[in-house]
């Protein structure tokens, strides 16, 4: 495996650097037969998968990659429920999403229309959202290979959009966009506080993404977890045991794969001679959605219910950032760079780079064990699949027996890459599994009450 990932996409931060064309090779299979063809379920992660590179190229954040791909995600799923008894609305299930109001005509595919829905609100939503419109066309053009003429397609596209357009009006009132009025966010003072490190001594990362609505959370502190071990200097101390457990781990090759693997750092930075040169790379959320497709498609499931499993995951990844955030700017710990530098080991250096915000919780441990329950909610406690998602990165594939023995690696490559303390992890992982296991009780409730509704009528 290659743990530097030799294809990992690397640039001169001094020069500009220009995103090529990005689209998923598979429109070219396609074959006219005259005769209309389903669309394949695995073209919803042909978008979340195009949504991805676009993130890559703009370094989106972690937080705000989960907050992409719930709307996106959300938008497609409610054009599906405008016909769909089984999988309804999500109005009424999620925080202060009002009813979808329905275009006065049909669409010739809804599905065709759910992928025009979640490309066009990634395109509205994303820095380089404009990359979509070539990707859209393309799909647009595979279309009349499976049978729809230029009218139908141009219908299906425009109720997409008609739905879209009110998932981007709910998505401009989640206080998101608010947050650039707030004061500049500056490291507390103090030992025992989070503040930059090198190399790049970045600004910290969404200090105020707990102020934005949830979906499914009555509050960013609904799942307020125990505080972190306190900061002590003391050597008998139990934070120094902490500290001293990062520092003196010794890996094997093993570890350090899974430390790479699951690395996950939107930008991490790298010194090549005078240079300081960029490596850009998946989001946790990314790395997940990625892993959502790859279930659906092996179990081969039909497009409205990998629709509905997407979407329920991409929820997940926004509430646990929520949760997560709302808790790593309350502790606001130092991380384990900054203090083994300081009392340990001056010369200190983490395998992995570290992230640009305060340690607890491991916002990875969180949203993975999120993502793990919800999927093993759909497709099994055992479910063996192959990790191939961070492949075209050069990392290589890996083999899980299942959903949770993926996230349980995703969490301790945090301590393997020396970012993490142990508690942080093991509570991020607790703290991820209320997330996940509120979003599948709440929406139980929801179909319940619409089978209850239904059985009424």
């Amino acid at each position: 495996m290659n743990l530097k990932g030799n294809s990992l996409i690397k640039i001169n931060l001094n020069t500009p650097f220009i995103l090529g064309t990005l689209l998923v090779p598979l429109f070219l299979s396609c074959q006219s037969t005259g005769e209309k063809k389903p669309l394949p379920a695995e073209s919803i992660g042909w978008v979340t998968e195009k949504m991805t590179d676009l993130m890559v190229h703009d370094i989106t954040n972690p937080p705000l990659a989960g907050r992409f791909y719930a709307y996106a995600c959300l938008s497609g799923y409610e054009v599906l429920a405008t016909n769909n008894e089984e999988n309804p609305s999500f109005s009424g299930f999620l925080n202060e999403l009002d009813a979808i109001a329905q275009p006065d005509w049909e669409s010739p595919s809804l599905p065709m229309s759910a992928i025009f829905a979640m490309t066009h609100t990634a395109g509205a939503m994303q820095p380089s959202g404009t990359e979509m419109k070539t990707f859209q066309q393309a799909f647009a053009d595979s279309c009349s290979y499976w049978g729809y003429d230029e009218q139908e397609i141009s219908r299906a596209k425009e109720f997409g959009e008609f739905i879209s357009s009110q998932i981007l009006e709910y998505a401009n009132a989640d206080r998101y966009r608010e947050i650039s009025n707030f004061p500049r966010y500056q490291p507390s003072p103090g030992e025992g506080k989070w503040y930059p490190t090198p190399p790049g001594y970045f600004a910290p990362v969404e200090p105020y993404f707990n102020t934005v609505r949830p979906f499914l959370l009555s509050s960013s502190d609904q799942f307020k977890p125990k505080p972190p071990v306190p900061f002590s200097s003391n050597p008998d101390s139990e934070f120094y045991e902490l500290m001293q457990e990062v520092y003196e781990l010794e890996m094997n090759k093993e570890q350090r794969e899974i430390a790479a693997f699951w690395d996950c750092n939107p930008f991490a930075l790298e010194e090549t001679g005078h240079l300081m040169v960029g490596v850009k790379q998946i989001s946790p959320g990314g790395h997940w959605m990625g892993i959502t497709d790859i279930a659906c498609r092996k179990a081969g499931l039909e497009f409205e219910e990998a629709m509905k499993i997407n979407t329920l995951v991409a929820l997940g990844l926004m509430d646990g950032f929520i949760s997560c955030w709302d808790e790593k700017y309350r502790s606001d710990r130092i991380r384990p760079e900054t203090a083994i530098r300081k009392y340990l080991d001056p010369s200190y250096k983490p395998m992995l780079q570290t992230p640009p915000f305060p340690e607890y919780l491991s916002g990875h441990s969180t949203i993975s064990t999120t993502s793990a329950v919800i999927l093993s909610h759909f497709f099994g406690n055992r479910f063996p699949y192959t990790d191939t998602v961070e492949e075209k990165y050069g990392l290589g594939t890996r083999d899980y027996e299942s959903f949770l023995q993926a996230s349980e690696e995703a969490s301790i490559s945090r301590l393997y890459g020396g970012i993490h303390y142990m508690d942080a992890i093991t509570r991020g992982q607790d703290q991820g599994k209320k997330v996940g296991e509120w979003i599948l009780k709440e929406h139980e409730s929801h179909l319940n009450k619409n089978n209850a509704h239904l059985a009424n009528e």
